[in-house]
């Protein structure tokens, strides 16, 4: 996620106080979901929104339903970033972003703990701020580059820093009455296999069916991506929802039909803003050619992730989805957005998706077992 989220939030709110909102939308399906959360000042909606996707496969698959730190992932990412901004000198990505397989893979090396167990927040504090964090991680790995060797010790004074700003992390906890560390937590109690998830994009530059690296800034780890067809990627999200499952989004949002204050994303014709924000609104024209440009133009960016978990239909059948976004309950929905099918197919950066919500066919055009 890109810093500028901040001010594409502020934008979002200028231009949506004239409009008027129309809620025709029918719920077709809708998958289980955790309360809304609040990442508050920080670029690390792709921990809530894949947090949420697995609160929400638990559910799904009967495990029970848990309150999951986010903060505990960001952490254990924050020093990944770290560690390989170091090693190469400096030439990589460093800040707050990143994207929703670095959750899976944290889990899968890191474990996981309870919000209760580590809020990242410390005594007193009732927000996340992570501004003054940030610019401070950054400014000590960059001194620490000017100096050749590079001391041996350096992580001591990184994770120093992160113990000011999001407290220390506790070596093991108690969860219903029993001892836990992260990687037990992780296994014991929510069965965590990275396997079980799958991340998905479409783009015409590499081929379909075949993972590649997906060239976006935070893919800091270079991971890799299997690469489907623009309607097969749209028929995938459908399907996982109507299968009782849910899918994590990552998206440009810093354009002017995203709008959470009135909550929903509509890609409406034209130049001009309409009247009314109404579903059913004439909206521009998708093809994957035309999504492929909007991405090498560099227009739709890795801007936001959020967790889509419902599949909705207008008075006049248009297909939208419902979406979790993680700014709190702001809007009319309560933290919620509708996404009209266009929007989504034009916006899409890409989506993590339990490998279980695959269809057999395309897991096997896929290589997947």
């Amino acid at each position: 996620m890109k810093i500028k989220l901040i001010l594409a939030v502020l934008v979002c709110v200028s231009f949506t106080v004239s409009a008027q909102l129309s809620s025709d939308l029918t719920v077709v399906k809708q998958s289980e979901a955790t309360p809304v959360k609040n990442q508050a000042n920080t670029g690390t909606c792709w921990s809530f929104s894949t947090t949420s996707l697995i609160e929400s496969t638990t559910m799904k698959d009967g495990k029970g339903e848990f309150d999951l730190s986010e903060m505990y992932t960001v952490r254990a990412v924050y020093t990944e970033k770290a560690k390989n901004y170091v090693l190469r000198q400096g030439s990589a990505q460093f800040g707050p972003g990143g994207l929703g397989h670095d959750v899976i893979r944290s889990i899968e090396n890191y474990g996981a703990m309870p919000e209760g167990a580590y809020s990242g927040l410390l005594l007193g504090v009732r927000n996340h701020d992570h501004m003054k964090l940030d610019a401070q991680l950054k400014n000590y790995l960059d001194s620490l580059l000017k100096k050749r060797p590079v001391p041996a010790n350096w992580m001591v004074g990184f994770q120093g820093i992160l113990d000011e700003h999001l407290g220390k992390v506790p070596e093991t906890f108690v969860y219903k009455e029993k001892t836990y560390t992260p990687q037990t937590f992780a296994k014991e109690v929510l069965k965590f296999k990275a396997e079980d998830y799958v991340a998905v994009t479409s783009f015409s530059h590499h081929p379909f069916y075949q993972p590649f690296i997906l060239e976006v800034p935070d893919n800091f780890l270079n991971g890799s991506y299997y690469n489907l067809p623009l309607n097969e990627m749209i028929a995938l999200t459908e399907r996982a929802v109507q299968s009782g499952y849910s899918v994590m989004w990552d998206a440009d949002v810093s354009n002017r039909y995203f709008n959470q204050n009135a909550g929903y994303a509509i890609q409406w014709e034209g130049s001009e803003r309409p009247k009314e924000l109404t579903p059913d609104l004439p909206e521009t024209a998708f093809d994957q050619t035309s999504r492929q440009q909007l991405f090498e133009s560099l227009v739709t960016q890795d801007d936001h992730l959020m967790h889509l978990v419902g599949v909705e239909k207008s008075a006049k059948g248009k297909k939208f989805f419902l979406v979790k976004n993680s700014w709190g309950e702001i809007g009319p929905f309560k933290g919620y957005i509708n996404v009209s099918e266009a929007y989504f197919a034009l916006n899409t950066i890409s989506l993590v998706v339990p490998k279980a919500a695959l269809d057999p066919k395309l897991k096997s055009k896929l290589g997947i077992k």
